[in-house]
């Protein structure tokens, strides 16, 4: 029997798979998935993931494929500046701060440092089981598995989860998105920004490797069917209005370039340790994208979890620890990222005007006291 079973190959998962191994805990990781490899476009990440990835050991590695912006600029659809954030300042203060990286170098840069014998794909869970001292995980290929303790990071939809709590769904944010990364020869863009309008939002991110990942959000209905097959020349209807390059970058990309879904959390949880049974990453605090702090988190539990379990006598007193170090801080990201999307989704046009004036007499102390809660980290 193994001691340590992590249900979930995606960022949380292979992250706290590296952790543990840095502490010499082997692990069995089993991923519903035929291969192990990442759905997404691009990522923004703040100074408290280099943080963790610097625990992890691995980030220069991360850093080389990705890269570093010197500034964060909201403004409204005509293009006037609402604020802005000066990266570099913040650098030097918390460390290295507003990187993007696109999704899939990350997710396989993690799974290149895992003994890949220790990886099982097309191992959806179907059941788990917990007794005293053993947990059976039982798979829809008809297999099962036995050991004493599973880390689920099975992300939003998480099976383990909805064992556990039958009642817990992902809740609707109010909007949905399109994403996509294009070439970024043409268009040239080295400042990461949003623009919010009474029409949408969209995001942009320079990435490495001379490309570029945008976002856009419209304020929808849930599951809607109109949006579902929403081709560039409808988004480029949408935003048409939208200050440049936000119709050069539509332009610039191919309707096989989108990925569209809705935006979705998790409500916070009272309760990420079950017995021998912890939820982590986004099978236990799922956020909105609005702080760029997704995927950050799931870093952050990897650091914190090997952390407790290199301290504690037992691993399931680990477990209880690690809930301790955590329910407060995703909380906090969960609850400000929903508040923030909410008011960057304003339609009213004179709600909107009206956020905007108030966001521009927010006193650089107030903004930076907000930075400072993100990137301060215990570890």
């Amino acid at each position: 029997m193994h001691e340590i079973t992590i249900i979930g190959a995606g960022i949380a998962g292979l992250s706290t798979a590296i952790a543990l191994d840095r502490i010499g805990k082997k692990v069995m990781l089993f991923e519903a998935a035929e291969q192990i490899k990442a759905v997404g476009a691009g990522l923004g990440m703040g100074a408290n993931a280099i943080r963790a990835f610097d625990k992890l050991g691995i980030k220069e590695s991360v850093i080389n494929q990705g890269r570093f912006l010197q500034s964060f600029t909201i403004f409204s659809h005509k293009g006037r500046k609402i604020s802005q954030t000066d990266s570099s300042a913040l650098s030097k203060k918390y460390g290295a701060d507003n990187f993007t990286i696109h999704r899939a170098e990350l997710h396989a840069l993690l799974s290149s440092k895992i003994n890949q014998q220790n990886i099982h794909t097309n191992k959806k869970v179907i059941d788990i089981q917990q007794n005293n001292d053993s947990i059976l995980l039982t798979f829809k290929d008809g297999s099962s598995h036995d050991t004493h303790y599973v880390i689920a990071a099975d992300g939003i939809h998480s099976a383990i989860r909805s064992k556990l709590l039958a009642d817990t769904k992902p809740r609707y944010a109010g909007y949905t998105c399109w994403r996509a990364v294009i070439e970024n020869d043409k268009l040239n863009i080295s400042e990461t920004s949003e623009t919010w309008g009474p029409k949408g939002r969209f995001g942009i991110a320079p990435l490495a490797a001379n490309k570029v990942y945008w976002f856009a959000c419209i304020s929808a209905p849930e599951n809607d069917i109109r949006f579902a097959n929403f081709k560039v020349a409808d988004l480029l209807q949408q935003f048409k209005d939208f200050h440049d390059p936000i119709p050069a970058i539509l332009e610039n990309t191919k309707d096989d370039d989108l990925l569209w879904n809705d935006i979705i959390d998790l409500k916070p949880l009272s309760q990420y340790a079950y017995g021998n049974i912890l939820l982590i990453g986004d099978a236990a605090h799922a956020t909105t994208p609005n702080l760029g702090q997704g995927a950050c988190q799931a870093v952050e539990d990897a650091v914190i979890l090997a952390d407790e379990i290199s301290k504690a006598e037992d691993t399931g007193s680990a477990f209880r620890n690690f809930q301790k170090r955590r329910l407060k801080r995703t909380h906090f990201i969960t609850d400000t990222s929903w508040r923030i999307g909410r008011m960057a989704q304003i339609k009213n046009p004179l709600l909107a005007v009206l956020r905007n004036i108030l966001i521009r007499l927010i006193p650089q102390s107030i903004n930076e006291k907000q930075l400072e809660k993100l990137y301060k980290t215990d570890f």
